[in-house]
């Protein structure tokens, strides 16, 4: 039996070292963690991320890969594909927008932990627990990402880069931020770092048995028993391979411009794997298409569009599809203003966002300074092989990013500019860090310090800069967790309690109404009844008489907000703000609306509730 002399020097100098660091790592986060979720915590404040909730909770209720949040332009692409006077919406309304990893992941952590998606009525009302529990899911996915960087780290460099380059990781506050948006991005960076795990081993391996060869020829020796220590065999060159493929996939069905990472991955493989190009390369290609391809074909089954609504990204934020017009298209028009979209508005689109990434995005994507050291670094070559080729591949991927980003840019990265789905810049910054840290210790190695204590408190003092902003995101004044308005939990559930379970409803935040109040809601078409007489051309009515009854108008801040003369009076796209104010200043709806009654306190808050009856008396009996 070991002695208490025996642990105490494994705990010392022997392998429990290790084990104390790495438990005083997790420590470390889980009391960052807590701190951050006390001080810092914002709850949900993007379209995307309640979506992503909302589908998540109707896939872990059995309803399958359906949506509450229902959008004009997939009523009428589901009719196109099935045909003039198909009604959509009697049934079940299957999701075209959101690829399917992260809202499975999603609904596989509701099944197993405690959701509680009722508010309670208290005089207090801080956070949703809902939101809480996927915030703290995705900061253990966060962790991880910071564990795959300190592994990539210490096997490009050694123990010294990957430790700071952990610490920077963890001490960055836009980590932060996002691990707290509901987004995917905590899942899709872990998706990556492995990615990248991957590239740098079959690499490495490739590279070992190319030099072990070369020895071997130098020392006219054939017999495979003086193989150089440490070759890997055929079949683990294999399961890398088949596991990077996977991974690919699987980082593509989390978000869709995750796969123009391919062309790079492929470029890598078939420049640097030697004798193994062809294979590794083509293994890689095909389980990722086996993985993407059957989701891809049910997204052109229902939508004739293999990425669904989600396809028409490119096109969004041009003229004819500013803002988010072309989510809103219920008719044909949609056809005509696509016809309008040529070469030269793309192009126009590219140049404009491109040149917007490079000048304010690029010099901040990181998060923090270190990336000031990555673009230093880029003038010194390093005298490995493979540092140099993984740094082409992150130089690659980075220039790809910038141009997908351009690209997919739609209304979503300018209601929320750094804190969004579209920015793909940010899942590069772990690689970042892990060079930038590297340039730091090279330009320290060459001070001649009086002393060996003073380059830990340079290094020291060198992480607290770079984590400043997440210092200052947790001192005081503590900030209000909700984004209000328009976001406000209770009053959004109690609205959507009015309706019953079967029942439609009508919004400008639809996605609002169907993660908090669990209610299907059609966002607000383009065009609105105006006038003292309804004609029953609108748009409304199109889904009111001949798809399903409307039996709530839910209109908030995010219409009463625009611009009065140049959006609401003159801009067509805001026919509802029309409606709403000229309902507000007649205290009364045009004749032929359907929905006339209102109750009498929410007009003060800039809100317009329109039912066919008094449901509100009734929800208080």
């Amino acid at each position: 039996m070991p002695g208490i002399q025996d642990w105490i020097h494994k705990l010392e100098v022997g392998e429990g070292v290790r084990y104390v660091k790495v438990t005083a790592m997790v420590l470390a986060y889980m009391v960052l963690a807590a701190i951050f979720d006390l001080r810092g915590y914002k709850a949900f404040s993007t379209q995307e991320a309640m979506d992503a909730a909302q589908l998540a909770r109707n896939i872990a209720d059995g309803k399958g890969y359906t949506t509450d949040f229902i959008r004009p332009i997939s009523i009428h692409l589901l009719q196109k594909r099935r045909g003039e006077g198909a009604t959509v919406l009697r049934e079940p309304h299957p999701d075209l927008a959101n690829p399917p990893v992260y809202p499975v992941v999603l609904a596989g952590l509701m099944k197993a932990l405690p959701f509680h998606h009722g508010i309670p009525r208290s005089s207090t009302f801080w956070w949703h627990q809902p939101e809480i529990v996927i915030a703290i899911f995705n900061q253990l996915l966060f962790f991880a990402g910071v564990f795959l960087t300190f592994k990539i780290a210490q096997r490009l460099f050694d123990a010294s880069v990957a430790w700071v380059s952990a610490v920077v990781m963890a001490g960055t506050n836009l980590f932060w931020r996002f691990s707290v948006s509901g987004l995917s991005t905590m899942l899709l960076l872990v998706i990556l770092l492995g990615l990248i795990w991957c590239l740098v081993a079959l690499e490495g391996a490739q590279r070992e048995l190319e030099e072990g060869e070369t020895l071997a020829e130098s020392l006219e020796e054939e017999d495979d028993r003086v193989a150089p220590v440490g070759v890997r065999k055929p079949a683990w060159f294999l399961g890398v391979a088949v596991l990077a493929g996977v991974l690919l996939g699987l980082g593509g069905l989390t978000r869709y411009s995750f796969l123009w990472l391919t062309l790079p991955v492929l470029g890598f493989l078939l420049l640097f794997m030697g004798a193994r190009r062809i294979q590794s390369s083509a293994l890689v290609l095909t389980v990722a298409l086996l993985i993407v391809t059957p989701w891809l074909v049910r997204n052109h089954q229902l939508s004739g569009n293999l990425f669904g609504t989600a396809g028409y990204a490119t096109v969004q934020a041009t003229n004819p599809f500013r803002g988010n017009r072309l989510e809103r298209f219920l008719t044909n028009e949609f056809e005509q203003e696509l016809g309008r979209v040529d070469s030269d508005v793309i192009f126009r689109k590219l140049m404009l966002n491109t040149a917007q990434i490079v000048e304010k995005d690029l010099p901040s994507f990181a998060g923090n300074w270190t990336s000031a050291f990555f673009l230093a670094g880029l003038l010194i070559p390093f005298q490995g092989r493979g540092l140099n080729r993984i740094r082409y591949f992150l130089l690659v991927s980075l220039g790809v990013f910038v141009l997908v980003q351009a690209m997919g840019k739609t209304y979503l990265s300018d209601e929320a500019p750094i804190v969004n789905s579209e920015n793909m810049l940010v899942l590069l910054a772990p690689m970042v860090f892990v060079f930038g840290v590297a340039m730091y210790f090279t330009l320290l190695d060459q001070i001649d310090l009086p002393i060996p204590q003073l380059r830990t408190a340079i290094t020291s003092f060198f992480c607290l800069l770079v984590c400043l902003p997440l210092v200052f995101a947790m001192l005081p004044p503590r900030r209000h967790p909700f984004a209000y308005p328009p976001y406000w939990p209770p009053g959004i559930q109690d609205v959507s309690h009015w309706m019953g379970e079967s029942e439609l409803m009508m919004s400008d935040m639809p996605w609002a109404v169907a993660w908090y109040g669990d209610r299907q809601c059609v966002w607000t078409t383009l065009s609105a009844p105006e006038g003292d007489k309804v004609t029953g051309k609108s748009d409304f009515f199109a889904i009111n008489d001949f798809q399903r009854p409307i039996n709530g108008l839910y209109l908030t801040t995010i219409t009463t907000d625009a611009r009065f003369y140049s959006e609401m009076l003159r801009d067509k796209d805001y026919d509802w703000g029309r409606f709403m104010v000229e309902s507000m200043l007649r205290t009364n709806v045009p004749a032929g609306f359907p929905l006339k009654q209102a109750p009498d306190n929410m007009l003060r808050y800039g809100l317009l509730f329109l039912s066919d009856r008094v449901r509100w008396e009734e929800s208080t009996r």
